[in-house]
């Protein structure tokens, strides 16, 4: 048994403890009001306590807690400097690991899904794990023919543990308000929990992943790892090297930073159209940064422009992995996106306002001025508008802000916009990809990748005369 199922209590306790936790400081906040504090500086002071005990337990946990923490990690940009900044390690420890499986457990497991003679399927395998997630644990191998593999094991009780974490956290989740501005939680934990059985089942995630696999086989840029064998809790794909994105962010050179900016938008943008899925958990454990064939890997010189003295950074490549949430989108991205978009940037009031409404982003009960849901969009969308666009966490914390502020016109407003549940997923990847671009720094070339991948963002060719 894997320490998941019979630790629940233990687990329950320490996410039963972040509420009260939460409410004391809300509590000492009034207090440090009454006493004279001016509210911006104690709502600092708030954010940075509870990230402190937030990302402290999660960061203890697998399971749905984990997931969360995750999730969350990804709009770590959004947050002021003096709060981020101490926590950004704790943040990518996040990304990277968890505390592993006991190997007698992991032994167990194989031993039930590929036979009492499951070491004969490798030559080696070693027991440490090489990364650790929210349902599984990944293992270095050399599979029975000679290639290297990732051999991912899920956690006994996973599901379980999971569905349990993410049903505790939804309880209280308008209490992480105050840590992530303007952005609500509770949606967000609903819908992990509604993909739980997907993530679970690592015969769609094979499946997923085979597809990718072939499609990005023979692609310059994406590389997919293959799968090598997939039963019930076991999943084994071919191993990638390459630099962690996570270790890009931190320690990246700004050719690193720069390309795999670029590579992560041009891979969310094309793969949807196609495999028709979109790979819905882009959080940087996720994604490597893999140096040309024959390259050192300190290699690699240039900037976000490719084709243009770039050197070596231009041969960079962008490996992907974990494809256990993808959203299935058999005609790719919508073409309302792309059509909105291109005319949001026209300034076409009017036209963005009834593609909204028709969508469904407006409410048929709701009347809003056009021209004010244009202005709301704008500064959203503004990496679109020029030729490169440098992506900073600056510039996440002004639309966190802008958005979070009750006072703000476009807080009233987007409080009066709706999304679709077509379009949950689609948004939610959209804005942690931006996160991930954020914590890069990258300079990217993001209208070039609009124009190529994006259904109806390129302006129409105009008719023949």
């Amino acid at each position: 048994m894997s320490d998941l199922p019979r630790k629940a209590v233990t687990r329950t306790a320490k996410l039963a403890a972040l509420p009260l936790g939460f409410a004391g400081r809300a509590t000492w906040g009034l207090g440090k009001r009454i006493g004279g504090k001016s509210a911006e500086l104690v709502a600092r002071e708030l954010q940075q306590r509870t990230a402190e005990q937030l990302f402290k337990t999660l960061g203890q946990l697998k399971g749905g807690a984990m997931k969360l923490g995750q999730a969350l990690s990804v709009f770590e940009s959004a947050l002021p400097e003096e709060v981020a900044g101490p926590y950004r390690a704790a943040l990518t420890k996040l990304q990277e690991a968890a505390p592993p499986m006991p190997a007698a457990t992991v032994h167990g497991v194989l031993a039930e899904r590929l036979g009492p003679k499951w070491r004969e399927s490798f030559l080696e395998f070693e027991d440490k794990p090489a990364a650790a997630a929210s349902i599984g644990q990944v293992h270095r191998a050399v599979w029975h023919d000679g290639r290297e593999v990732a051999v991912k094991v899920q956690y006994p009780g996973a599901g379980e543990a999971l569905l349990s974490d993410l049903t505790q956290l939804s309880r209280f989740a308008r209490l992480l308000g105050p840590l992530l501005p303007g952005m609500d939680v509770k949606p967000l934990i609903t819908e992990l929990r509604d993909r739980v059985a997907e993530e679970l089942d690592y015969g769609l995630e094979a499946e997923a992943q085979r597809r990718h696999a072939d499609e990005f086989a023979d692609d310059p840029d994406v590389v997919v790892p293959a799968v090598v064998h997939q039963s019930e809790q076991i999943l084994v794909t071919e191993w990638l090297d390459g630099v962690p994105l996570s270790e890009v962010i931190a320690d990246g050179t700004p050719e690193q930073r720069d390309r795999a900016g670029q590579l992560l938008a041009r891979f969310l943008f094309s793969g949807p159209g196609r495999t028709g899925l979109l790979h819905a958990d882009p959080h940087p454990g996720n994604f490597r940064l893999l140096p040309a064939p024959g390259a050192a890997p300190g290699q690699g010189s240039g900037d976000a422009g490719e084709g243009d003295g770039a050197g070596d950074a231009a041969s960079w490549r962008l490996g992907v992995l974990d494809f256990g949430t993808v959203d299935r989108l058999p005609g790719g991205l919508p073409e309302t996106i792309g059509v909105c978009l291109r005319t949001t940037l026209a300034g076409e009031a009017e036209r963005v306002y009834d593609l909204l409404c028709a969508e469904n982003f407006v409410k048929k009960s709701v009347a809003l001025d056009p021209e004010e849901v244009l202005a709301y969009l704008l500064p959203i969308i503004e990496p679109a508008r020029t030729d490169v666009f440098t992506f900073s966490r600056g510039w996440m914390r002004t639309q966190a802000a802008r958005l979070a502020d009750p006072r703000s016109p476009a807080h009233q407003l987007g409080k009066q916009l709706n999304l679709p549940p077509s379009y949950l997923l689609i948004h939610r990847v959209t804005l942690s990809t931006i996160g991930v671009l954020c914590q890069l720094g990258a300079r990217v070339r993001l209208r070039d990748e609009l124009e190529e991948w994006l259904p109806g963002f390129a302006a129409p060719d105009a008719p023949e005369e």
